[in-house]
């Protein structure tokens, strides 16, 4: 299986959110803080649920911008 990396900045405190939100969707995305100040994240996702996750990522984003 072919991994990919995204690479978002969202409301430091929607990190938490975004984590619990992801954990619904099994195996979409594994989400890796990288800076919490910053609100610096990666998602790394199966090349092939691209979409689905660009679909999630869509309906959820007013939430990480909250």
């Amino acid at each position: 299986m072919h991994s990919e990396s995204l690479y978002l900045f969202i409301t430091p405190a929607r990190i938490s959110l975004l984590r619990f939100l992801l954990e619904g969707y099994d195996g979409l995305a594994l989400l890796s803080t990288l800076d919490s100040k910053t609100g610096l994240v990666r998602l790394l996702f199966p090349g092939a649920r691209y979409m689905e996750l660009a679909t999630f990522l869509n309906a959820v984003a007013a939430d990480l911008r909250s």
